[in-house]
């Protein structure tokens, strides 16, 4: 993958670990009735693809590691 390609996916990753932490914390309206999507769960998903995409780009951008 190119650089921008992986900054597009990274910011949509992102963004949607962003909006789903936000849902996820929200407070249960019991006259809506219960949640039934697992915000919580779409934020870790989210924030667990994100991380490799984050080395990714940083091998991309010349870092290197030292060892």
């Amino acid at each position: 993958m190119d650089l921008p390609l992986t900054l597009i996916i990274a910011a949509g990753l992102l963004g949607l670990v962003v909006f789903a932490g936000w849902r996820g914390a929200r407070p249960p309206n019991p006259h809506r009735g219960p949640h039934l999507v697992p915000w919580r769960f779409i934020m870790l998903a989210g924030a667990a693809c994100l991380l490799p995409l984050l080395v990714h780009l940083a091998t991309l951008l010349g870092l290197r590691a030292n060892g």
